[in-house]
């Protein structure tokens, strides 16, 4: 993973509603992108991604992911793998509740308290693999991230990838519209290092654009033409005063 984009583990949570072990997922999902790991996860809405949202399936090829079904039907994870990538690890709360012992979860919408038991080991176990995925030991600590925001007066909330700033650009490549992930992102960061149009940059920043997309080996020119022009008029318009 190149040093463009922050690191973060997008979390795939079951949407399921007609049983309780999906209450689970969905509960034990916020308590780990509010509470546990805030600095660490984003979320990935699962019936936009299924229904073809760009920038949930942007994120999703370019970072990490972990899943959180109800059930044996694994929506979310087999949904991830068909439309992105193979999520990182995933989590099944049924198959959490038997392992741990545990009694069934009941009610939709308000759980009893073997589902709100359910909901605490399950987040555990998701921080403990967001943690594992990044690498980290026991993640951001939450007193920090509420510290943090203290200091600046500011309220923080679930961060969707839908606005998390991985974002889809269209060029006319070859007479033909093609969607490009991460451009401005890759741009700006160039431009902040003062990168700007020689030839070692050019390569340099081609390159970069190569690890967040499928560039086809017969289109390769053509891409990277398409590539440094945009570049070149993002510096432009960024230089303007």
């Amino acid at each position: 993973m190149s040093e463009v984009l922050e690191r973060k583990v997008g979390v795939v949570s079951c949407s399921g509603e007609e049983l309780a072990e999906g209450t689970v997922a969905r509960l034990a999902a916020l308590k780990v992108l509010n509470e546990l790991r805030p600095r660490d996860t984003v979320t990935i809405c699962l019936p936009l991604f299924l229904a073809g949202g760009i920038g949930d399936r942007a994120f999703a090829k370019l970072h990490p992911t972990i899943t959180v079904d109800g059930c044996d039907l694994r929506c979310a994870a087999r949904g991830t793998e068909k439309y992105s990538n193979k999520p990182a690890a995933s989590l099944v709360v049924n198959e959490l509740v038997a392992e741990c012992g545990l009694d069934q979860p009941e009610g939709r919408r308000r759980l009893n308290a073997a589902g709100q038991k359910a909901v605490e080991i399950t987040a555990e176990r998701l921080a403990a693999l967001v943690d594992q995925v990044l690498g980290k030991e026991g993640g951001t600590p939450p007193e920090a991230e509420v510290s943090a925001s203290a200091s600046h007066g500011e309220e923080r909330e679930v961060t969707c990838s839908c606005g998390s700033g991985v974002a889809v650009t269209k060029l006319t490549i070859d007479g033909r519209p093609v969607e490009l992930v991460a451009l401005p992102l890759i741009f700006r960061h160039f431009r902040n290092q003062g990168r700007r149009q020689d030839e070692e940059a050019a390569r340099d920043l081609f390159e970069t654009v190569k690890v967040y997309n499928a560039v086809p080996e017969e289109a390769e020119a053509a891409y990277r033409e398409a590539v440094l022009r945009a570049y070149a008029a993002y510096c432009q318009t960024e230089t303007k005063p």
